[in-house]
């Protein structure tokens, strides 16, 4: 996969910068200065994210989404810099196919597992050993080109929906972090998703784009700003009633979705979800026990249905 690739060098430049600068300071006599070097390097994404999400603090004091504290932002922001290498150096990277797709058997309702931008199916690793603990039937896929037009990720989601209907006989569940939310409405109007799915939760999906694409310059970023031509057009080939399907979680501490309640849909399911940042929202125990529930409700059918899935029992 290219993005594994293009991740492993990233992050093996990095690991040697911090390495060689340490290095050159430690030559010259400076441990501590030394030591601070290597610091800065691997921790410049913390750098980084604090300023995310003062920008976003900014952004929202309008919103109508919830206020955050200040101890909120710092429990997000301190999350997130541990959330973050993790996934984007390790998992994704080096372990993408850790845990394998596993369509299941007739008569199990499976899930579509579909990330976001700059990310491949090693985000949901986590996820994918619980759902194989569980006997859940599972597919994650793989959103290629990195950086084309989310319109064609629907096709990417079709084949995937596909073979969970082949081997489960069952209308799949779709989740979505962040783009992949997007890219399962581009799914949904291009292959008849409202007969064919049971529920679709997106998280942190920039449903009417956010402020941090504002400055984007590769194609499915640009159709992530803020009420892009794009999401205006999707919007258009929408009927009122899909939304009914959705459960939008959305965050006051999201720094990269802002405002925040740009991640939600009119007359969706939407929950917010308070001190947790982006990436790290996708790994959030409301998250993961609210699909859970979906996956394992008790059902006497497997068949979609038109006027929207029955909520599951807690």
């Amino acid at each position: 996969m290219r993005l594994a690739r293009l991740q492993q060098l990233l992050t093996l430049v990095l690991l040697a910068t911090a390495l060689g600068w340490a290095g050159w300071m430690a030559s010259a006599g400076r441990p501590v200065l030394a030591v601070v070097c290597a610091l800065l390097v691997l921790g410049f994404h913390a750098l980084v994210l604090g300023l995310e999400m003062a920008v976003a603090a900014r952004v929202n004091r309008d919103d109508p989404a919830p206020a955050a504290s200040g101890l909120q932002r710092l429990r997000a922001w301190w999350g997130e810099v541990l959330t973050a290498p993790v996934v984007f150096c390790w998992r994704q990277p080096f372990f993408p196919d850790a845990v394998p797709d596993d369509p299941g058997a007739p008569g199990r309702r499976g899930v579509v597992l579909v990330h976001g931008f700059i990310c491949n199916r090693g985000l949901w690793t986590p996820w994918l050993r619980r759902l194989r603990a569980r006997g859940i039937p599972f597919v994650a896929v793989n959103l290629e080109p990195v950086f084309g037009s989310i319109d064609r990720y629907a096709a990417v989601i079709e084949q995937a929906v596909r073979q969970l209907e082949q081997h489960t006989g069952c209308a799949p569940v779709l989740v979505g972090h962040s783009m992949g939310g997007l890219a399962i409405r581009a799914w949904m109007r291009d292959f008849d998703g409202d007969r064919r799915v049971h529920r679709v939760l997106t998280i942190g999906t920039p449903h009417r784009g956010t402020v941090l694409a504002r400055n984007a310059r590769t194609t499915n970023a640009r159709q992530m700003r803020r009420d892009s031509a794009w999401l205006q057009q999707l919007a258009s080939q929408e009927p009122a009633q899909r939304y009914r399907r959705f459960t939008c979680f959305y965050g006051h501490c999201d720094n990269v979705v802002f405002p925040a309640s740009t991640a939600t849909l009119p007359g969706a399911d939407n929950r917010h979800v308070s001190a947790t940042a982006h990436v790290r929202m996708a790994f959030h125990r409301e998250v993961v026990n609210e699909v859970l529930a979906w996956l394992e409700a008790p059902a006497s059918s497997c068949e979609s249905d038109m006027a929207g899935a029955t909520p599951p029992t807690r």
